[in-house]
């Protein structure tokens, strides 16, 4: 009896979630879903007029193929273009934001459903894209970099869950590039006349930008970072990279004993985010400060130096775990990302790496492939272990506190 023959093709896959899902059903689970259904409906017409069909819809998310590479990243743009502005009519604790990921592979058929690495990978190349922006992978690149008037920029390589080799990743950008979505073609002569008045306009423009160019790097960089960016006194400059202090998390457990277990993931958190060399992480010792006190965003950073505040609270039940993070400008005290999740407790290592991943994206921090190679790697994958760990840490901390270690005449 012959093997039943499996059905292979290579094709652009597509795959789109919510960025806070859990979030905005945790406040308003109507209108999430509502917002929702629309969203999708309007997703899925834009994907058939760019020759591309939806393949699933699970929950948040949406997988769609697309016979040409072209076709998957011009629908993307003009998926984004259209929810954003969707969105600028909506309040911002209900603003909808995909993210979406584009991947060029190989996919096993199986009917309607496609599986394999070519749909693992564009899951993974989503994770890694913001809230209403498009990454792709480097094969998608390759196909699109000289056909479509667009910017792109490198994310550099990342080693994903599951993949065996780390994954080429470009961002596109929305922004000016976007705007000129054009399809390369043959170029028609341009008269002469038109050649003279192109060459006064560039030359104005280049004195233009001569002039802005001035007052950025002369005028405006002389300004203390104090006046650009908070009121009030800063008690030292803003650093020239991303800053960041992470405030403890809060216990809501039952339990106060618990106190250990939301501290750790504090340190855990700051850990991770200290190894980005592009990243500047205010350390533990000098957060720990505000540990049991009601205080204000502004004021942490001022008070530290940093743009950016990470908050949240822990909640530990037997074996389930309930996480809330927030990223918030200090500045401005606008909140640049939030999620909440909710777990069994064996996955506590997953969800610190989403959050540490989640807050490197939102500040647009660029890792080097040793970076990307540190933050997978783990002191232990062990529950119990981590869990012994996480007291024994506390114990220690406690008894530098109290000066039990020094008294002992131990250091």
């Amino acid at each position: 009896m012959e093997p039943t023959r499996v059905e292979r093709k290579l094709t652009a896959i597509l795959s789109a979630d919510v960025k806070g899902y859990s979030h905005l059903m945790g406040e308003d689970e109507v209108a999430t879903i509502r917002t929702l259904t629309a969203y999708r409906e309007l997703m899925t017409s834009l994907i058939q007029q760019n020759h591309g069909r939806v393949v699933d819809t699970p929950g948040d998310n949406l997988l769609a193929e697309f016979g040409s590479v072209v076709d998957a990243v011009t629908c993307a743009v003009e998926v984004q273009r259209e929810l954003a502005q969707r969105n600028a009519e909506l309040p911002d604790q209900r603003k909808m934001e995909f993210r979406i990921g584009i991947n060029l592979g190989d996919v096993v058929v199986d009917e309607e459903r496609i599986y394999g690495e070519g749909v693992n990978i564009a899951a993974r190349v989503e994770g890694l894209a913001e809230g209403g922006g498009i990454s792709i992978s480097g094969t998608v690149y390759e196909h699109v970099k000289n056909k479509l008037a667009l910017g792109y920029e490198s994310q550099g390589e990342h080693t994903v869950k599951n993949i065996a080799e780390p994954v080429r990743v470009y961002r596109i950008r929305m922004d000016a590039g976007a705007a000129a979505l054009k399809v390369g073609g043959q170029k028609r002569p341009v008269p002469r006349h038109r050649q003279r008045s192109a060459l006064v306009v560039a030359a104005v423009l280049i004195v233009g930008v001569g002039a802005v160019a001035i007052w950025y790097f002369y005028l405006r960089s002389s300004l203390p970072p104090s006046k650009v960016v908070f009121e009030g006194t800063l008690t030292s400059p803003l650093p020239e990279k991303p800053s960041i202090a992470v405030l403890p998390f809060h216990n809501l457990s039952d339990d106060p004993k618990q106190e250990y277990f939301s501290d750790g993931i504090t340190n855990d958190i700051i850990t991770d985010l200290s190894k980005f060399s592009n990243l500047f992480v205010i350390a533990s010792n000098s957060v720990f400060t505000y540990k049991g006190r009601p205080v204000k965003v502004k004021e942490v950073g001022r008070d530290l130096g940093v743009r950016y505040v990470l908050e949240g609270s822990v909640q530990k039940i037997a074996d389930r775990v309930r996480i809330n993070a927030q990223l918030i400008d200090a500045a401005t005290s606008r909140h640049l990302w939030a999620d909440r999740y909710d777990r069994d407790l064996k996955d506590i290592f997953a969800v610190q790496d989403e959050i540490t991943k989640s807050i490197v994206t939102a500040l647009k921090v660029i890792l080097s492939e040793e970076e990307q190679r540190r933050v997978a790697r783990r002191y232990t994958d062990v529950l119990e272990a981590y869990d012994l760990f996480l007291r024994g840490r506390s114990y220690l901390l406690a008894g530098r506190e109290t000066g039990a270690f020094e008294s002992a005449g131990t250091v």
